[in-house]
């Protein structure tokens, strides 16, 4: 169905970003295409769906490829019918249908008799009974303009079908309809993702780095034993080279004192033997020859013991070398910390929930928010933060301190550089050689102390709000976390799972990401009607 055959990908600046993928997808077959961030996963499927050209190699694809891109905006011009391509069909057969029987309207519908039909099931599907197909596309939310994305599946009815990132503005709703969809599918899918939920309903794992593509004949969980059991293996050959790394060390050392004795038991033999002192200077140049080259050949065995255990560090997955260290020495579990009563909120004269709010948060609880647009979360989140106050009912807050961490991570400042952030949250006075030591710990080498905040990657402004909150060393009381798997690769969102874990605080989470709340362990939802 589709090959592809040592692919290049080269930046009009000339920088490479990939060489060498090649893959196979077969008829029918269901893959995911998954990588760190930037390697260019989204390129790829550009180039397999004609809409970039390769640098190198060769794309041989049986059928053409249905493309779902991740971003729409380049569409707003357009009307639905337009961004699918079905404008032309459809006024065809409208004109056939009034009379206008020509070679030209019989030729663009090209016996297409159910276009309109299957527009209309196809929108129906995907709950977009709303949405005209004369409408803008610029009218439409990022969830609604990916779902008439989708229902162009079922209007074009392909063979090959590509999706970057298919459920990034989906709610719950919609992502089941897709999950259904890919379930039910009889296509050939190549899904670039990091929904977990979904990567688990496909057959094959395609996971693209620098070094190419490497195939993992399962779903997602299979992928990750898989990579689990890798992870072991280098941690084991890691702490081998470790020993060896010491023990190479101590010979070195245990060789040198050997030799340095045996050198100043000659000197003394010499001396008392009266040894004339061209004798003895003789002697003495062979012997710090003869240490030298000890030293080189013991050094020359630490070097190159040292550089493949640094060559295996290298290895290791980011989310082994992240060292976490909050400080929960303040948190007390079981502290009530808010508390609302018959609470709602009107804008005007519309109340916003149809039945008043009353719950509690206590310390150590895990709770995820949840509710359709417009329902009202991010208006409860502002009220829970003192933000807002409600216009009916009472909230009760305790002394806490709580952290609201959004999709734009807006905590942090885009002027800034890194560095200069990091000490933005440096309350406890830590040294700046400190302050280093976390950024370091957080995968921010010297060279990106100074990149402004505002040139970081999701991911990146993730982990730079991570570190701030160890810097500030007590955590918080609360963490509100708003969509926060929505920009990053699923490295990242290991990352992210694993500090939360670590966590002991009070956790609030607006996600529609069911795969990240299971990891994460919420307790129990607040919906929103």
């Amino acid at each position: 169905m589709l090959t592809l055959q040592n692919i290049s990908y080269t930046h009009s600046n000339k920088d490479l970003l990939f060489s060498n993928i090649s893959l196979t997808l077969n008829r029918h077959q269901k893959a995911a295409l998954i990588g760190h961030n930037g390697v260019g996963k989204s390129t790829l499927l550009k180039i397999i769906a004609g809409k970039a050209k390769p640098s190198g190699g060769q794309v041989i694809a049986e059928a053409t490829p249905y493309y779902v891109p991740q971003l729409f905006g380049q569409f707003d011009q357009l009307s639905v019918a337009q961004a699918l391509q079905i404008e032309e069909k459809l006024t065809a057969l409208e004109d056939i249908l009034k009379g206008y029987v020509t070679e030209e309207n019989l030729t663009l519908l090209n016996d297409d008799w159910t276009i309109e039909e299957r527009c209309q099931a196809a929108l129906r599907y995907w709950k977009l009974e709303e949405v005209a197909l004369t409408q803008p596309m610029a009218t439409l939310s990022g969830g609604q303009k990916t779902k008439v994305y989708l229902a162009g599946i079922a209007i074009h009815q392909p063979e090959l079908v590509l999706l970057d990132e298919p459920s990034n503005h989906l709610d719950f709703a919609a992502r089941k309809l897709l999950y259904d969809f890919i379930l039910s599918s009889s296509c050939a899918l190549l899904i670039v993702s990091h929904d977990r939920t979904l990567l688990n309903l496909l057959d094959t794992v395609y996971e693209m780095s620098k070094r190419g593509i490497t195939t993992y004949g399962g779903n997602y969980d299979f992928y990750q034993e898989q990579k689990q059991l890798q992870s072991n293996a280098l941690q084991e050959d890691v702490k081998s080279k470790e020993k060896a790394l010491r023990k190479a060390r101590e010979m070195e050392r245990e060789a040198l004192e050997r030799q340095q004795k045996l050198d100043s038991r000659g000197k003394k033999k010499q001396e008392k033997a009266g040894m004339p002192k061209i004798m003895m200077n003789i002697m003495k140049n062979s012997a710090e020859n003869s240490t030298s080259r000890l030293k080189g050949i013991h050094a020359e065995k630490v070097g190159s013991i040292s550089q493949e255990l640094q060559e295996l560090r290298k290895e290791l997955p980011e989310v082994d070398k992240i060292k976490f260290g909050f400080d929960h020495s303040t948190l007390h579990r079981g502290k009530v910390l808010v508390e609302a009563e018959n609470m709602n909120y009107s804008y005007g004269k519309a109340i916003l929930w149809k039945e008043p709010l009353s719950f509690q948060m206590t310390s150590g609880e895990r709770i995820t928010l949840k509710g359709l647009n417009g329902a009202g979360k991010t208006t409860l989140i502002k009220l829970l933060l003192g933000e807002l106050a409600p216009t009916t009912g009472t909230i009760r807050r305790a002394d806490n301190k709580a952290v609201y961490i959004d999709q734009d991570y807006s905590l942090l400042q885009s002027e800034l550089k890194v560095y200069e952030q990091a000490q933005q949250f440096n309350q406890s006075a830590l040294q700046e050689h400190e302050v280093k030591i976390r950024l370091n710990r957080f995968l921010f080498s010297k060279d990106t102390w100074d990149k402004p905040c505002g040139a970081l990657s999701g991911g990146e402004r993730m982990r730079l709000i991570l570190c701030c909150l160890t810097i500030s060393n007590h955590a918080p009381d609360i963490i509100v976390l708003d969509e926060p798997t929505n920009n990053l690769d699923i490295q990242n969102i290991e990352i992210l799972t694993s500090a939360i874990n670590e966590y002991q605080g009070t956790l609030l989470v607006v996600s529609h990401d069911q795969y990240f709340l299971e990891q994460i362990n919420v307790e129990r939802t607040i919906n929103l009607k």
